[in-house]
C-alpha cells in the first residue's frame, strides 16, 4: 500500500531551506510566495475539506492547480498578471519538490508544464503637469496628515520610487543640503541614490522637523508612528485624486496609484530629453529595455518622429493592390 507524502513538511522546508538558506531571498520575495500559499491552502481547505496540515502532495495535482488559477481570476477578480505571479511561486515550489521527492517527478513535470497566460499590455498611464499641480494641491496642509501626504506625493512624483521604497524610507536615508538625495534598496537588493530637486528638499526639510529625530524612524509614518502600509498609500493617493478632480477634470479619466506616480516621474525625464539608460538607472530597472514602454506612451515623441520622415512633396494615400489575390489578402 502506497503512503501519501505530507505537504506540510515540504512547504516548510521549501521556505526555510530553499528560499531563506539556499537562495537568501529578500523579505519581499518571501512575503509574495507566502501569500500565494496562503491562498492556495485556503482554497484547498474549501475544495477538499481538509485542514492545511492534513493535505498531501498528491492533492495538489495538475487539475487542482488549474482550478486554483481559475478561482483567482473568476472569484477573486485577479488579472492575468497576478495569476501568473501566483503560478510562478507554485512552479518554484514544484521545481524544489522534483529534487526532494523523485518519486513525484511526473506530477511535478505536469504542474511545471502549466503555462503562463498571455495578457493585453495596456499603455501606461501618467499625469500631466496640470494634473500634478492639482494632486499636490489636494492635501490639507493645515493638518499633520495633509502635510505628510503632500510630501509623500511630491517625493513620489519627483523620484519615481516604488511604493515599497517610499514606505521603507528612514530618516537616515534622506540627505539634504549640498548634493541632496535619497538612498533606497530596490528590487534585487540593489542600492541606489536618487537626487532631489530644490522644491522637494525644502518640503522634506520642513516635514522632517515634525517627525521623530531617530535615524531609523520612517520618513512617512502612520498616525501610530510606524511605517505606512502599501494599502494606506494607495488609499491616500486615491482620496487626494478625488479632491483634485474638482480642480482638474481630466483626472476623472485616470486612476492615480503609487505606480502612476512612478510612471509620471519617468515620463517627465523622457520629455526633458533624458536618455533611456539614465532613466533605467534612475528607476532601478534591471534592463534598459524595460524603459522602452515610456517611448510608446509619449504621443508627442511619435508625432515628432513622424514629421521627420513624412515626405513633404508626396500626397498621402493608401496602398491599393492591382491583383485580385493581393486584394483578397489585403482585406483579411
Amino acid at each position: 500500500m502506497s503512503t501519501k507524502t505530507n505537504l506540510s513538511g515540504l512547504v516548510q522546508a521549501y521556505f526555510t531551506d530553499r528560499l531563506l538558506r539556499q537562495r537568501g531571498a529578500s523579505p519581499h520575495t518571501v512575503a509574495g510566495y507566502r501569500d500565494t500559499f496562503r491562498l492556495l491552502l485556503r482554497f484547498a481547505t474549501q475544495r477538499l475539506r481538509k485542514a492545511p496540515s492534513k493535505l498531501s502532495l498528491e492533492d495538489l495535482d495538475t487539475p487542482f492547480v488549474g482550478d486554483f488559477l481559475d478561482h483567482l481570476e473568476k472569484q477573486r477578480g485577479n488579472g492575468a498578471r497576478s495569476r501568473n505571479t501566483r503560478l510562478a511561486a507554485i512552479h518554484s515550489f514544484f521545481h524544489y519538490v522534483s529534487f526532494q521527492e523523485p518519486a513525484h517527478a511526473d506530477q511535478c513535470r505536469r504542474v511545471l508544464a502549466i503555462p503562463s497566460k498571455r495578457y493585453e499590455r495596456r499603455q501606461i498611464e501618467y499625469l500631466t503637469s496640470a494634473e500634478i499641480d492639482a494632486l499636490l494641491a489636494a492635501p490639507d496642509r493645515t493638518t499633520w496628515m495633509g502635510r505628510r501626504d503632500r510630501t509623500l506625493l511630491l517625493v513620489g512624483i519627483q523620484t519615481g520610487l516604488r511604493v515599497s521604497e517610499l514606505i521603507g524610507l528612514r530618516r537616515e536615508d534622506v540627505v539634504l543640503g549640498t548634493g541632496a538625495h535619497l538612498t533606497c534598496e530596490g528590487k534585487g537588493r540593489k542600492q541606489r541614490c536618487t537626487p532631489l530637486r530644490q522644491e522637494a528638499v525644502e518640503v522634506l526639510a520642513q516635514w522632517l522637523r515634525e517627525c521623530p529625530d531617530d535615524p531609523v524612524a520612517p520618513v512617512f509614518p502612520s498616525s501610530r508612528g510606524g511605517p505606512l502600509s502599501r494599502d494606506a498609500v494607495e488609499r491616500l493617493v486615491a482620496r487626494h485624486q478625488r479632491t483634485a478632480e474638482r480642480r482638474c477634470p481630466s483626472l476623472k479619466r485616470k486612476k492615480a496609484t503609487p505606480h502612476v506616480l512612478r510612471h509620471t516621474a519617468a515620463m517627465q525625464l523622457l520629455q526633458h530629453g533624458v536618455d533611456r539608460s539614465v532613466i533605467a538607472l534612475w528607476l532601478g530597472h534591471e534592463s534598459v529595455e524595460t524603459t522602452q514602454m515610456y517611448l510608446h506612451a509619449d504621443l508627442r515623441l511619435k508625432e515628432e518622429a513622424l514629421s521627420k520622415i513624412t515626405p513633404l512633396d508626396v500626397k498621402p494615400g493608401r496602398f491599393r493592390p492591382d491583383d485580385e489575390l493581393l486584394a483578397f489578402l489585403e482585406e483579411l
